[in-house]
């Protein structure tokens, strides 16, 4: 199999997978709370159950590591491990504000080499494979474009969380608003994919993420030309014992634009 074929694969699943996502997205769902008090949905766990054993089918022995699977730690043994988040963005579901989107990595070596990234109500796909350019790809039309970061560092556009937004983001943009023109806060991994297609210049989140939050996001804005670091300036890491990131991050067009 073909690095390309391979990546198809990934687009595949995210394709059905958001299909089945929207056909729950039409009903009267319930909605019930994880340990952690965050919701989970019927779409949720379809999602997940449709993405996992497709890549089970297709990559035979791989290890992978999803928001809505018991962590199985043998992965750590696996310098490739697949990193799923089967609906990003379950409050902008619950809200239905239509932010939200399937999340599939593939990390080799605690790094992202392959990121899909598929928005369903919007039916636009994002993918990246290392070394090899991001793309958007509108199913509507059939439409694929090479994504790339701006070079701006005035008239910025600051991306954020509608959920998860802090008070360190705040001063961060009051430090730099006569840099900064528009601030629009956008769901899920969407963000990071603004930043990658030139419509958003700067993303930082302060506080823990998952590594199925970051990973395809990472991968798209990378191959789009950005820099994505944890605050601290470390490299963002996965497939790690502890899937949280807890120092949290910044996704920029350019290094001028970190500002931690």
């Amino acid at each position: 199999m073909t690095d390309g074929n391979a990546l198809n694969i990934l687009k595949d699943l995210a394709i059905q997978a958001g299909q089945a996502i929207m056909g729950i997205y039409a009903t009267d769902f319930a909605i019930a709370s994880k340990e952690d008090n965050s919701p989970v949905t019927l779409a949720d766990q379809t999602a997940n159950d449709m993405i996992v054993k497709g890549l089970q089918k297709n990559f035979l022995g791989c290890a992978i590591l999803s928001e809505e699977e018991k962590d199985d730690q043998t992965r750590l043994m696996n310098d490739y491990c697949f990193l799923v988040d089967p609906l990003d963005g379950t409050k902008e579901f619950v809200e239905r504000n239509d932010q939200f989107s399937v999340n599939i990595a593939l990390t080799y070596k605690n790094r992202p080499v392959w990121g899909v990234i598929y928005a369903p109500v919007a039916q636009q796909l994002y993918y990246a494979a290392h070394g090899d350019g991001a793309y958007l790809k509108d199913l509507t039309t059939g439409a694929v474009k090479k994504l790339s970061v701006t070079d701006k560092l005035k008239e910025l556009i600051w991306v954020g969380s509608k959920f998860h937004t802090s008070a360190k983001e705040e001063e961060l943009i009051a430090q730099h608003r006569a840099l900064i023109s528009e601030v629009i806060l956008a769901g899920s991994s969407l963000k990071g994919c603004m930043v990658a297609e030139g419509k958003a210049d700067v993303y930082y989140r302060f506080g823990a993420t998952a590594e199925w939050d970051t990973a395809a996001m990472q991968c798209i804005v990378e191959a789009a030309g950005g820099i994505c670091r944890q605050i601290d300036g470390s490299e963002m890491l996965y497939n790690r014992k502890h899937h949280l990131q807890e120092k949290g991050f910044y996704m920029v067009n350019r290094k001028e634009n970190i500002w931690v």
